[in-house]
């Protein structure tokens, strides 16, 4: 008997649009899937702001909403 596995793909909206993903997908591979350098862009998972050094660990799930954004930087 197969052991049940995780679905194939997940939906989620990013900056608005559908989007479908791998299962597992994390936040890092998003970011780096879309050609974004790691620190050029920043990121919100469900309206909360997501660092840069909790991206690999924040696996992505069905339903959730990304936003990516340019971080502010002033002088």
């Amino acid at each position: 008997m197969p052991e049940p596995s995780m679905p194939a793909d997940i939906s989620i909206r990013l900056d608005g649009a559908p989007r479908s993903l791998p299962a597992g997908t994390t936040l890092a591979d998003l970011v780096d899937q879309l050609g974004h350098a790691p620190q050029g862009v920043g990121t919100a998972v469900n309206g909360e702001f997501v660092a840069r050094a909790a991206r690999a660990g924040r696996v992505l799930a069905d339903g959730d909403t990304v936003l990516l954004f340019q971080p502010i930087v002033g002088g």
